[in-house]
């Protein structure tokens, strides 16, 4: 099997490796990266799990080829923390609201999450279900997932109006 190179930015930090041409990007970042937090559901785009953050668009993982992300900008649940270890405002809002409860869901729902609040800032109710409707997950009910980007959206804007301010 020939391998091609990719280079890739991934979470801060380039990376640069040669691979097969049909290895998906969900088991690049997986096995070659050692990036675990990245989760494969699916394998056919439905559920959610292996969404990251491709050039600042929710993506899923699994439906693209590694090779096809080459001179990308991609961010994994494992990039949304400080780099000293701080949760990001939505990663606490998820610990404060229990959104969680087997964790399998959940760095796809941090990733896109992430991404529909840097875009609405006030979102109602309505528009968080409707930001997660991709996501599947089959523990929460999603109610505390809700309750979570909620109180984050929140935190996010008195925290830029402090600094307005």
């Amino acid at each position: 099997m020939s391998t091609l190179p990719v280079r890739v930015k991934i979470n801060g930090v380039w990376q640069e490796k040669a691979v097969e041409s049909r290895l998906l990007l969900s088991d690049f970042l997986r096995h070659v990266v050692g990036l675990t937090g990245t989760r494969v559901g699916c394998e056919h785009g439905v559920c959610g799990a292996c969404t990251v953050i491709l050039d600042g668009a929710p993506v899923r993982s699994c439906l693209l080829f590694a090779v096809q992300t080459s001179g990308c900008d991609i961010r994994t649940v494992e990039g949304l923390a400080a780099p000293d270890g701080t949760l990001s405002v939505l990663q606490k809002a998820f610990r404060d609201k229990h959104a969680v409860q087997c964790g399998y869901c959940t760095a796809g729902m941090l990733t896109t999450l992430t991404v529909f609040l840097s875009e609405n800032d006030n979102p109602s109710e309505e528009e968080v279900r409707e930001a997660i409707s991709g996501n599947l997950c089959r523990c929460t009910g999603y109610q505390n997932i809700v309750a979570a980007v909620l109180l984050a959206a929140k935190r996010m804007r008195k925290t830029r109006g402090a600094s307005h301010g």
